[in-house]
């Protein structure tokens, strides 16, 4: 299969790199400037955990294009949030009838985030995977796990197909029957981590804090509310960080879910990106509903305070 990854971040590069050795063909579209500026490699130090866990280390040879043409069998979109309108912009007037994997966290309303590509050939997912690249070293890893929307009407063949590239690089595919709830739950899910890594100062250390997870816990406390009030039903993530108790949760995350050399744990002690747009559209959609966030809001002002 012909593969574009739109961009060329930290998920699409390890996925790139995983269905390269499944014998498939991928390319990257970067922006204008980017090809010369990223060059034709990058530093590859990545766990992976397909089977058993496995280190990474290469550099590892890259194909990018600044232009998108339409002669590719899948185009799989994995971008920071608030670049995925423009990307679908670009890709309704550029890519043609190619199907796209929209590989991404979510807060909007699914057809109205990907305006205006057309929903029959469009197919949402999101990665098990993270990390991220600092002078084109990619320190990262990726799980055996991912999570694929189940067909709509009219997307049977699409799912088909992407479901057959995941598997033939030995990925294994969790179906959620309602995406939209569940990308609903997992953006509210990073706006309560981001609170607490916006109170610590970075990813690392909010790992290095017994009570992060606590904090985390009753950031999502607070959000629940609008979850509700936006029709969603609270899934059991959500539930897991709003019910149990706080000393019991920081246990929980610090001993089992994020244990010491995990990939889960590696995964988030390596991200470097600026941990403020999912607590900034959370504390968006709580003023519209006159829904109060005292928690969230203290973080808001200390970014604007910075």
């Amino acid at each position: 299969m012909r593969i574009l990854f739109f961009g060329r971040g930290v998920i699409s590069t390890q996925y790139a790199w995983a269905f390269e050795k499944a014998g498939h063909t991928v390319e990257f579209y970067v922006r204008k400037g980017r090809k010369e500026t990223f060059g034709s490699h990058i530093e590859l130090e990545m766990w992976d955990a397909r089977r058993g866990k496995q280190l990474i280390q290469e550099s590892w040879n890259v194909k990018l294009h600044e232009e998108i043409n339409p002669n590719y069998d899948l185009i799989i979109v994995s971008v920071n949030t608030e670049q995925l309108p423009k990307a679908a912009q670009l890709l309704s007037t550029v890519a043609g009838n190619t199907p796209v994997l929209i590989f991404n966290n979510i807060w909007q309303d699914l057809k109205s985030s990907i305006s205006p590509l057309s929903m029959n050939n469009v197919v949402f997912g999101f990665p098990g995977a993270g990390g991220g690249i600092a002078d084109n070293r990619l320190r990262g890893g990726f799980l055996k796990m991912l999570f694929l929307e189940k067909p709509r009407a009219g997307t049977e063949q699409l799912n088909n197909k992407v479901k057959d590239l995941f598997e033939s690089a030995h990925f294994k595919i969790s179906w959620i029957k309602d995406m939209q709830n569940w990308l609903w739950n997992h953006f509210a899910m990073n706006a309560a981590m981001e609170t607490e890594v916006l109170r610590r100062g970075s990813f690392p250390a909010l790992l290095n804090h017994r009570d992060s997870f606590a904090n985390v816990g009753k950031n999502m406390r607070e959000i629940a509310p609008v979850l509700k009030a936006r029709g969603a039903k609270i899934d059991m993530i959500s539930l897991l960080l709003t019910k149990i108790p706080a000393p019991l949760l920081s246990t929980l995350f610090n001993k089992v879910i994020l244990a010491k050399g995990s990939i889960p744990r590696l995964i988030i002690e390596y991200n470097n990106s600026k941990p403020n747009f999912a607590v900034l559209e959370v504390v968006r959609e709580a003023k519209k509903l006159g829904i109060p966030l005292p928690r969230l809001i203290t973080a808001v002002e200390n970014i604007e305070q910075h």
